[in-house]
């Protein structure tokens, strides 16, 4: 009976791991992908069990942990976290790059049924309605939303700028002429972000979140961006390779509790 139980605790934490690992991977495989935010694991214990074995007093004296052995039943990934922190600062000199300020701030980017969220500011311009206009977008082609929706304008200017509270200027002949602005907000709760892929993050659903107490918009007499340059990816390559290494090392330890707990029920059967 132990050892079934053993087998299945150790089945239970492999799993897990397994999911820890792809998620290191994932991290690693991003390491060099612009405003890419790392995600880490967090570890919690399964049910777990009290067995008292003693009956004699003078076994708990001086004792600090409770009496008995503590049998868990495998541990199970808790969460996984955004850590949000800034990322190495790149200057590009490209006019449609931008980099926030502030580690709370976030793009909009108009998602087929949703508002989603980015800290990747490299900017495109998409031609519409036969080039005679163009739309800003993300490298995946999404609308970045600007205080009146969509930024779209016409496409003949000669240069184009992003100042540094969001408003988009462009350049016709001698005259200048704003055509858009960014709409920036902060997220107040940022870790309450759900990573949805595509370097983009969604308000989960639930959970009795409301959007506008967690949403604050910024106001354009803020200077919150960077023009001509972009916020790197914050992942530490060191450090998931360390916690690569752990994860591994672990899976391997739980591979041979499974390996010798089906041994000792392999001698067990041979006694009968």
């Amino acid at each position: 009976m132990m050892s079934l139980r053993t087998m299945s605790q150790a089945a239970v934490t492999m799993n897990q791991l397994q999911n820890q690992i792809d998620m290191i991977g994932h991290n690693l495989a991003n390491s060099q992908t612009t405003g890419y935010k790392t995600r880490q694991a967090a570890f919690s214990s399964l049910l777990s069990q009290q067995i008292t074995n003693m009956t004699d007093p003078e076994n708990a004296r001086g004792r600090i942990t409770p009496d008995g052995i503590r049998i868990g039943t495998g541990a199970r990934l808790g969460s996984i976290n955004n850590n949000l922190s800034l990322g190495a600062i790149k200057n590009t000199d490209r006019a449609l790059d931008t980099l926030l300020l502030n580690k709370n701030y976030f793009y909009q980017i108009q998602g087929e049924n949703e508002i989603q969220y980015t800290r990747d500011g490299a900017f495109y311009l998409q031609p519409v309605n036969n080039g005679e206009e163009v739309v800003l977008v993300t490298k995946d082609g999404d609308p970045v939303i600007g205080l009146n929706g969509p930024i779209q304008f016409a496409a003949n200017f000669d240069a184009i700028q992003i100042e540094n509270n969001g408003v988009i200027t462009v350049k016709r002949g001698t005259e200048n002429e704003q055509v858009g602005a960014l709409s920036v907000v902060e997220i107040l709760r940022s870790r309450s972000l759900e990573a949805v892929g595509d370097n983009l993050f969604r308000i989960p659903d639930g959970a009795g979140i409301n959007v506008n107490d967690l949403v604050q918009p910024i106001g354009m007499n803020t200077a919150f961006l960077q023009s001509q340059a972009l916020e790197m990816s914050n992942v530490n390559i060191g450090e998931q390779m360390t916690q690569l290494i752990n994860a591994q090392r672990s899976y391997q330890f739980n591979s041979r509790t499974i390996t010798m707990a089906d041994q000792m029920q392999g001698l067990v059967n041979q006694l009968r």
